[in-house]
């Protein structure tokens, strides 16, 4: 299973996906670049996250908060205390350093020396805000992004038309100091996140534990139609004394990666953890008035929080197979090797590719050109006239294109192309002038 990770690794490299960030001078450790094709793929995946959420709810709504908050932010919400830190130990010998729960025993896991007695190590990234590098002008990068949605809740009351329940949706970068980042982008110092908070009035029918329950079968169900198996994914109920220090409950979604079992979604009820000392930190009444009793109350929350990196490896390695012999053309050897991505289409990098069957013809290339420019204002489109038609259509595969037209010399006369489907491979004669409607048709199936 680690050589399909490598193998994975290596193809995104390659394809313009993923590369170390300052390569050029060595590499930064555990931070990522997204080339050309990963930033079309990540951008894809955000788009159908924000849509499902936003778009698709008439009670949800968009925020987007900044990354440099006030100290006190974090204060409040216990990042600055022992709640958001980890037990590290340190090798005398090798100096390298391990949470706690990684190590069995007192003796190094790398070279066997003796290991330091625990010390917490708090996650928070700090830097400093004005031209004094001290105390009064400490800052954080933030460590997620859901603290700018609960001290921005009573603007989104007060300048929208919400009404409780209801949630506040964003996508941003968080950061954290990472004692041991790894396996490729799945932990990293730098990510982004996609967070929901829904807030809902604990007194109501309808319990924050029944909301926690409808929102962890819509979260599955969601991830399921972005492309990942079911039986790939399972729900962990997290014990009291593992939560995170927020949370009355706690399920976390993981992915079956090559390398384990691992989170990819946290589901958590937040209880009023964060208003009630947002409004004790910050001196205002955070609290809402109930319609109906007259008594004021503070929110409960149910959080969905997804890593994009996480849910994007979880999909890459989802898609990702081999093809002995390949699929495309009967003229490769037979040891030859097919690499494939079949990603579902709507976040696919690339929906469509323009392959003029010749290029040395200028009438062949002048009609893949003509429909190269009708396609490209609707779907994301790669024009390739390089190699043999076989040689192209692996190309495509690799990247996850998921569908090819063929501009034949048969199109010069009938007005019809050869639409491939990476998915099934079938092909199917499609008149120019209803591309359009036919891919579109397709790819939002």
């Amino acid at each position: 299973m680690q050589d399909t990770i490598e193998k994975l690794i290596s193809l995104l490299k390659r394809r313009g996906f993923v590369y170390p960030s300052s390569e050029i001078y060595g590499g930064f450790g555990s931070v990522y670049d997204y080339g050309p094709l990963g930033a079309e793929l990540k951008n894809n995946i955000k788009q159908e996250w924000l849509k499902e959420m936003t778009q698709l709810n008439n009670d949800i709504v968009a925020l987007d908060s900044g990354i440099l908050m006030s100290p006190k932010i974090w204060e409040a919400s216990g990042h600055l205390s022992a709640g958001f830190a980890d037990e590290l130990v340190e090798c005398k010998g090798c100096k390298k350093r391990f949470k706690q729960g990684e190590v069995d025993g007192e003796k190094c896991p790398e070279c066997g020396k003796e290991l330091l007695p625990p010390r917490k190590f708090n996650l928070m990234m700090q830097t400093f805000i004005g031209p004094a590098q001290d105390s009064a002008s400490v800052a954080y990068m933030r460590a997620e992004t859901c603290q700018g949605i609960f001290v921005n809740f009573k603007n989104v009351m007060d300048s929208s038309r919400v009404k409780i329940p209801f949630g506040i949706a964003q996508i941003g970068k968080s950061f954290r100091n990472e004692i041991n980042p790894g396996n490729f982008i799945f932990r990293m110092r730098e990510f982004e996140q996609m967070e929901m908070e829904w807030f809902c009035n604990p007194n109501d029918s309808k319990t924050p534990n029944d909301w926690f329950e409808f929102f962890k079968e819509k979260r599955i169900d969601w991830l399921v139609k972005m492309g990942l198996k079911r039986e790939n994914l399972r729900l962990i109920e997290v014990e009291k004394e593992d939560r995170s220090h927020y949370a009355q409950r706690q399920i976390d979604v993981e992915y079956n990666f090559p390398f384990g079992w691992k989170e990819i979604e946290g589901i958590h009820n937040r209880g009023d953890w964060d208003l009630s000392n947002h409004s004790k930190f910050s001196g205002q009444d955070l609290k809402v008035l109930d319609e109906e009793t007259k008594d004021k109350y503070y929110p409960h929350v149910i959080e969905t929080s997804v890593g994009v990196e996480r849910l994007m490896l979880a999909l890459l390695c989802e898609a990702f197979s081999e093809v002995e012999g390949g699929r495309t053309t009967t003229t490769q050897s037979a040891k030859e090797v097919e690499t494939l991505l079949n990603i579902y289409k709507k976040i696919a990098p690339v929906k469509v590719a323009i392959l003029p069957l010749v290029k040395n013809k200028e009438e062949i290339t002048g009609k893949a050109d003509e429909i190269y420019n009708l396609l490209r204002s609707e779907f994301k489109c790669q024009y390739d006239e390089t190699g043999s038609i076989g040689r192209r259509y692996r190309r495509q595969d690799e990247i996850g294109t998921p569908y090819c037209i063929t501009i034949d010399f048969d199109t010069l006369t009938d007005n019809q192309v050869t639409v491939r489907s990476l998915e099934t491979m079938q092909q199917e004669r499609v008149a120019i002038s209803e591309l359009i409607n036919y891919l579109n048709k397709e790819i939002n199936k």
